[in-house]
Protein backbone atom coordinates (compact mmCIF):
# COMPACT_ATOMS: atom_id res chain seq x y z
CA UNK A 1 0.00 0.00 0.00
CA UNK A 2 1.54 3.54 -0.93
CA UNK A 3 1.00 5.84 2.19
CA UNK A 4 -0.28 8.87 0.96
CA UNK A 5 1.88 12.40 2.30
CA UNK A 6 0.59 15.78 2.93
CA UNK A 7 3.98 18.15 3.52
CA UNK A 8 2.77 21.85 4.25
CA UNK A 9 5.32 25.46 3.42
CA UNK A 10 6.71 22.47 0.73
CA UNK A 11 8.11 24.59 -2.10
CA UNK A 12 11.30 25.16 -0.43
CA UNK A 13 14.20 24.67 2.33
CA UNK A 14 12.77 22.13 5.05
CA UNK A 15 9.56 22.06 3.81
CA UNK A 16 10.56 20.58 0.10
CA UNK A 17 13.37 18.13 1.93
CA UNK A 18 10.75 16.20 3.96
CA UNK A 19 8.74 16.42 0.67
CA UNK A 20 11.47 14.83 -1.59
CA UNK A 21 12.75 12.61 0.86
CA UNK A 22 9.40 11.05 1.71
CA UNK A 23 9.03 10.90 -2.01
CA UNK A 24 11.77 8.84 -1.87
CA UNK A 25 11.05 6.30 0.71
CA UNK A 26 7.73 5.53 -1.51
CA UNK A 27 5.20 7.72 0.04
CA UNK A 28 3.03 10.07 -2.64
CA UNK A 29 3.05 13.42 -1.88
CA UNK A 30 1.31 16.51 -1.94
CA UNK A 31 3.30 19.59 -1.81
CA UNK A 32 1.69 22.30 -0.82
CA UNK A 33 2.70 25.73 -0.45
CA UNK A 34 1.05 29.32 -1.13
CA UNK A 35 2.59 29.22 -4.75
CA UNK A 36 1.27 26.70 -6.91
CA UNK A 37 4.09 27.24 -9.46
CA UNK A 38 6.74 26.84 -6.41
CA UNK A 39 5.04 23.52 -5.44
CA UNK A 40 4.89 22.32 -8.83
CA UNK A 41 8.72 22.78 -9.53
CA UNK A 42 9.09 20.50 -6.79
CA UNK A 43 6.50 18.15 -7.88
CA UNK A 44 8.93 18.24 -11.62
CA UNK A 45 11.76 17.10 -9.69
CA UNK A 46 9.98 14.56 -7.62
CA UNK A 47 8.50 12.76 -10.57
CA UNK A 48 11.88 12.94 -12.08
CA UNK A 49 12.92 10.66 -9.92
CA UNK A 50 10.43 8.36 -10.37
CA UNK A 51 8.42 9.48 -7.21
CA UNK A 52 4.60 10.66 -7.15
CA UNK A 53 3.99 13.91 -6.35
CA UNK A 54 1.11 16.57 -6.77
CA UNK A 55 1.04 20.44 -6.12
CA UNK A 56 -1.15 21.98 -4.28
CA UNK A 57 -1.93 25.76 -3.32
CA UNK A 58 -3.14 26.79 -0.39
CA UNK A 59 -2.71 29.16 3.09
CA UNK A 60 -2.93 26.93 5.94
CA UNK A 61 -5.18 29.63 7.38
CA UNK A 62 -8.06 28.69 4.94
CA UNK A 63 -10.00 25.92 6.12
CA UNK A 64 -12.23 25.90 2.75
CA UNK A 65 -8.96 26.06 0.74
CA UNK A 66 -6.92 23.22 2.93
CA UNK A 67 -10.54 21.25 2.68
CA UNK A 68 -10.19 21.83 -1.16
CA UNK A 69 -6.70 20.50 -1.07
CA UNK A 70 -6.90 17.39 0.98
CA UNK A 71 -9.41 16.34 -1.29
CA UNK A 72 -7.34 16.89 -4.51
CA UNK A 73 -4.78 14.68 -3.28
CA UNK A 74 -7.19 12.28 -2.07
CA UNK A 75 -9.01 11.71 -5.12
CA UNK A 76 -5.68 11.38 -6.85
CA UNK A 77 -3.69 8.95 -4.69
CA UNK A 78 -5.68 7.87 -2.02
CA UNK A 79 -6.21 8.64 2.08
CA UNK A 80 -4.10 11.06 3.05
CA UNK A 81 -2.10 9.48 6.44
CA UNK A 82 0.79 11.25 7.12
CA UNK A 83 0.78 14.97 7.72
CA UNK A 84 4.18 17.41 7.83
CA UNK A 85 3.26 20.93 9.23
CA UNK A 86 6.15 22.87 8.17
CA UNK A 87 4.84 26.00 7.18
CA UNK A 88 5.18 28.93 9.30
CA UNK A 89 6.34 32.11 9.43
CA UNK A 90 8.93 33.86 11.81
CA UNK A 91 10.80 37.13 12.26
CA UNK A 92 12.65 39.43 14.89
CA UNK A 93 11.10 42.66 16.60
CA UNK A 94 11.80 43.56 20.35
CA UNK A 95 8.80 42.62 22.73
CA UNK A 96 8.50 45.98 23.38
CA UNK A 97 7.67 47.29 19.86
CA UNK A 98 4.97 44.33 19.21
CA UNK A 99 1.99 45.02 18.42
CA UNK A 100 -1.44 43.15 18.84
CA UNK A 101 -1.52 42.58 14.93
CA UNK A 102 1.86 40.90 14.68
CA UNK A 103 1.19 38.41 17.41
CA UNK A 104 -2.09 37.73 16.05
CA UNK A 105 -0.53 36.80 12.61
CA UNK A 106 1.98 34.92 14.04
CA UNK A 107 -0.31 32.47 15.70
CA UNK A 108 -3.08 32.52 13.52
CA UNK A 109 -0.52 30.65 10.63
CA UNK A 110 2.05 28.99 13.07
CA UNK A 111 -0.60 27.52 15.68
CA UNK A 112 -4.11 27.77 14.19
CA UNK A 113 -2.62 27.03 11.08
CA UNK A 114 -1.46 23.27 12.21
CA UNK A 115 -4.61 23.27 13.84
CA UNK A 116 -6.49 23.56 10.97
CA UNK A 117 -4.66 21.05 8.43
CA UNK A 118 -4.10 18.70 11.03
CA UNK A 119 -8.00 18.62 11.88
CA UNK A 120 -8.78 18.90 8.03
CA UNK A 121 -6.45 15.10 7.18
CA UNK A 122 -7.76 13.07 10.73
CA UNK A 123 -10.95 11.71 8.96
CA UNK A 124 -8.74 9.79 6.49
CA UNK A 125 -6.43 8.48 9.67
CA UNK A 126 -9.54 7.59 11.65
CA UNK A 127 -10.88 5.43 9.15
CA UNK A 128 -7.27 3.75 8.60
CA UNK A 129 -6.63 3.75 11.74
CA UNK A 130 -3.19 4.52 11.30
CA UNK A 131 -1.53 8.30 11.18
CA UNK A 132 1.43 10.19 11.32
CA UNK A 133 1.27 13.67 12.44
CA UNK A 134 4.38 15.77 12.27
CA UNK A 135 5.07 19.25 13.76
CA UNK A 136 8.00 21.26 12.59
CA UNK A 137 8.07 23.54 15.54
CA UNK A 138 11.41 25.31 16.90
CA UNK A 139 14.26 25.12 19.27
CA UNK A 140 13.51 28.83 19.71
CA UNK A 141 10.36 27.45 21.68
CA UNK A 142 12.47 25.86 24.12
CA UNK A 143 15.36 28.23 24.56
CA UNK A 144 13.82 31.26 24.27
CA UNK A 145 14.27 34.03 21.76
CA UNK A 146 15.12 37.62 22.87
CA UNK A 147 13.72 39.22 20.01
CA UNK A 148 10.63 36.44 19.15
CA UNK A 149 8.46 36.39 21.73
CA UNK A 150 5.62 36.39 19.75
CA UNK A 151 7.48 33.27 16.93
CA UNK A 152 8.72 31.34 20.26
CA UNK A 153 5.04 31.34 21.95
CA UNK A 154 3.71 30.46 19.16
CA UNK A 155 6.32 27.73 18.16
CA UNK A 156 6.08 26.57 21.85
CA UNK A 157 2.08 26.16 21.50
CA UNK A 158 2.80 23.53 18.70
CA UNK A 159 4.82 21.49 20.89
CA UNK A 160 1.86 21.61 23.17
CA UNK A 161 -0.61 20.96 20.81
CA UNK A 162 1.82 17.92 20.15
CA UNK A 163 1.64 16.44 23.52
CA UNK A 164 -1.88 16.67 23.93
CA UNK A 165 -2.63 15.25 20.48
CA UNK A 166 -0.84 12.50 20.52
CA UNK A 167 -2.80 11.45 24.02
CA UNK A 168 -6.07 11.89 22.40
CA UNK A 169 -4.64 10.46 19.28
CA UNK A 170 -2.77 7.35 20.43
CA UNK A 171 -5.51 4.63 20.74
CA UNK A 172 -6.81 5.61 17.08
CA UNK A 173 -3.40 4.34 16.05
CA UNK A 174 -1.82 8.23 14.95
CA UNK A 175 0.91 8.97 16.81
CA UNK A 176 1.90 13.07 16.50
CA UNK A 177 6.12 13.95 17.15
CA UNK A 178 7.34 17.26 16.65
CA UNK A 179 10.99 18.21 15.24
CA UNK A 180 12.31 21.48 16.39
CA UNK A 181 14.78 22.38 13.96
CA UNK A 182 17.80 24.12 16.03
CA UNK A 183 19.67 26.95 13.44
CA UNK A 184 18.75 25.23 9.68
CA UNK A 185 20.14 27.21 6.83
CA UNK A 186 18.97 27.17 3.43
CA UNK A 187 15.50 28.39 3.90
CA UNK A 188 13.65 31.30 3.23
CA UNK A 189 13.91 31.89 7.09
CA UNK A 190 17.06 31.90 7.45
CA UNK A 191 18.61 33.72 4.76
CA UNK A 192 15.88 36.27 5.21
CA UNK A 193 16.91 36.39 8.79
CA UNK A 194 20.69 35.80 9.66
CA UNK A 195 21.77 39.46 10.22
CA UNK A 196 19.74 39.51 13.26
CA UNK A 197 21.47 36.89 15.33
CA UNK A 198 23.83 38.25 17.98
CA UNK A 199 26.86 37.23 16.56
CA UNK A 200 28.82 36.04 13.22
CA UNK A 201 27.58 32.76 11.87
CA UNK A 202 31.30 31.15 12.24
CA UNK A 203 31.19 31.73 15.79
CA UNK A 204 27.18 30.02 15.77
CA UNK A 205 28.86 27.22 14.00
CA UNK A 206 31.50 26.74 17.27
CA UNK A 207 29.19 26.50 20.10
CA UNK A 208 26.96 24.08 18.42
CA UNK A 209 28.57 20.87 19.60
CA UNK A 210 28.89 19.28 16.05
CA UNK A 211 30.46 22.40 14.62
CA UNK A 212 28.10 23.09 12.03
CA UNK A 213 24.33 24.55 11.34
CA UNK A 214 22.11 22.44 9.79
CA UNK A 215 20.90 22.08 6.33
CA UNK A 216 16.84 20.88 5.32
CA UNK A 217 17.64 17.37 4.72
CA UNK A 218 18.97 17.32 8.48
CA UNK A 219 14.91 17.48 9.51
CA UNK A 220 14.10 15.47 6.38
CA UNK A 221 16.19 12.37 7.85
CA UNK A 222 14.02 12.71 10.80
CA UNK A 223 10.57 13.32 9.41
CA UNK A 224 11.18 10.14 7.02
CA UNK A 225 11.67 7.99 10.20
CA UNK A 226 8.73 9.24 12.11
CA UNK A 227 6.63 8.27 9.46
CA UNK A 228 7.36 5.35 8.60
CA UNK A 229 6.52 1.97 9.85
CA UNK A 230 9.05 1.75 12.44
CA UNK A 231 8.23 4.56 14.44
CA UNK A 232 4.98 3.33 15.66
CA UNK A 233 5.95 3.19 19.28
CA UNK A 234 6.69 6.85 19.32
CA UNK A 235 4.19 9.48 20.54
CA UNK A 236 4.39 12.93 21.85
CA UNK A 237 8.04 13.48 21.85
CA UNK A 238 10.22 16.67 20.49
CA UNK A 239 12.76 15.39 18.76
CA UNK A 240 15.27 17.79 18.52
CA UNK A 241 17.59 18.23 15.48
CA UNK A 242 20.01 20.68 16.43
CA UNK A 243 23.33 19.82 16.65
CA UNK A 244 23.43 19.27 20.20
CA UNK A 245 22.12 22.91 20.36
CA UNK A 246 19.69 21.72 23.01
CA UNK A 247 20.10 18.79 24.87
CA UNK A 248 17.22 16.71 26.44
Amino acid sequence: MTRVALVTGAASGIGKACAVRLAREGRAVGVLDLSLEGCQLVVDEIVAAGGKAMALAASITDRPGVAAAVAALRAAFGPVTIVVNNAGISNFIGFEELTDADWDKMFEINTKGTFIVTQTVLPDMKAAGWGRVINISSSSAQTGSQEQVHYSASKGAVIAMTRSLAIALGPLGITVNNIPPGVVMQTIMSEANVHRFPIPMEQVKKIIPVGRTGVPDDIANACAWLASEDSGYVSGQTIGVNGGRVVS
